[in-house]
């Protein structure tokens, strides 16, 4: 899974990587800072189940603090968006093939206003238009890929009585797009199953819907502090009308606390609204973090950073972590260690799935399984629920 961190330049998305990641990246008020993609690790956050059950886990391929589950996900950090980038204006064409493969979108804008199109500093630009410019230029890319042959791809459907969503979702694989995208797409549009039939105009209104699908999108609504009530109000209520989940950040203010807790003086975890010193502060230290504390934690009880993380990865792409386990009375795998893995599940996953997931042989050799909270047999048909923790019953290979 990876997941993009978008916006046109200059609006803080360098800031928002490096505080999602640690990763040092080039950041400056001027465009174009990021030229080639940078790509780290972030953490979705979740309540650890030994939380709820009592254990004391040991994790293998996540990390646990005071009882949450830091869950590994991939991010990209690309090039900054300017309109026409479609057409390669800016650093267009780069922008949009480093998203080819991504889940999700995490758009930044400049709440405040402050940053104009082009990715310049100015006194008012309107930041909703920055949602409509960046929704036109991934349709017109996608756009672009499907119309270049169309007349002639569309008329070999129709001779060769190919299926369209398999024939469309082979045509744009190198996006990321999954047939059943195609098809939940269709349906939305309504359009004649004979693609030669379609308009340009339909052609665009089916890549629309399978955008959103394909790269859905959250809006970080960054340099909150810095905005008023009522500018971010109104972009809260723009975004919603067009569907978007709206989260105000700060992501200066996460990165300060995030290299304050990696050098020892706090202790903070992300996505939560307050930090406790732990190593004697100078007084300018002391003042910055003070005033993190009163403009940002204290006004809206987070960064916001960690919550589009995971309103992203648990809302957005409606993923659950599931924990399987070899022994599920003592929750462990096969040497002893507690709770050691965590997956990522797609919401309606069924056992079968995560057994898949931990191995294609025991995807394949899967009888059942055992919801160690209830200690209860479910069978393949039983949808994974947020936090399961599951034993793979399957034959001897």
């Amino acid at each position: 899974m990876e997941v993009g961190v978008v916006g046109k330049p200059n609006v803080g998305k360098s800031t928002f990587f490096a505080a999602a990641t640690l990763v040092d990246v080039q950041i400056a008020n001027y465009p174009f800072t990021t030229i080639d993609a940078n790509i780290g690790v972030s953490y979705a956050t979740a309540a650890h189940p030994c939380k709820e059950i009592g254990c004391v886990p040991n994790p293998q391929n996540y990390e646990y603090r005071n009882g949450v589950s830091l869950i590994p996900i991939k991010m990209i950090d690309v090039a900054g968006l300017v309109p026409g980038a479609h057409e390669g204006r800016g650093l267009g064409n780069k922008f949009l093939d480093d998203l080819r493969m991504a889940s999700a979108l995490i758009h930044i804008i400049d709440v405040t206003g402050k940053t104009d199109v082009e990715g310049q500093p100015t006194e008012y630009h309107d930041p909703v238009e920055d949602i409509e410019f960046l929704e036109k230029e991934i349709d017109y890319w996608v756009h672009s890929i499907l119309k270049k042959n169309w007349d002639k791809f569309s008329k070999r459907i129709k001779l060769q009585g190919l299926k369209l969503s398999k024939a469309i979702a082979e045509q744009l694989t190198g996006i990321g797009v999954r047939e059943e995208d195609v098809l939940q797409a269709l349906h939305k549009v309504g359009l004649s199953d004979d693609p030669t039939k379609w308009s340009d105009n339909d052609l665009f209104n089916f890549v629309r819907e399978l955008r959103k699908i394909n790269k859905p999108l959250i809006i970080a609504a960054n340099k909150a502090d810095a905005a008023s009530d009522e500018d971010i109000e109104r972009i809260i209520k723009e975004g919603k009308k067009r569907g978007y989940i709206v989260v105000p950040t700060s992501a200066a203010a996460e990165l300060t606390l995030r290299k304050a807790a990696k050098a020892g003086y706090i202790d903070y975890i992300p996505g939560t609204k307050d930090f406790n010193v732990i190593k004697p502060l100078n007084e300018k230290q002391k003042h910055g973090l003070d005033l993190i504390r009163e403009k940002v934690l204290n006004r809206f009880g987070s960064t916001g950073v960690q919550e589009v993380i995971n309103r992203t990865v648990f809302d957005i792409l409606q993923l659950v972590p599931v924990y399987p386990v070899e022994d599920e009375r003592k929750l462990t795998d096969q040497f002893g260690n507690v709770l050691p893995h965590v997956f990522l599940m797609k919401k309606g996953a069924t056992p079968r799935d995560l057994a898949y997931k931990v191995h294609t042989d025991l995807g394949k050799s899967f009888l059942y399984a055992v919801n160690a909270k209830t200690h209860r047999r479910v069978g393949e048909d039983y949808e994974l629920q947020y936090n399961d923790i599951i034993k793979i019953v399957a034959t001897a290979r």
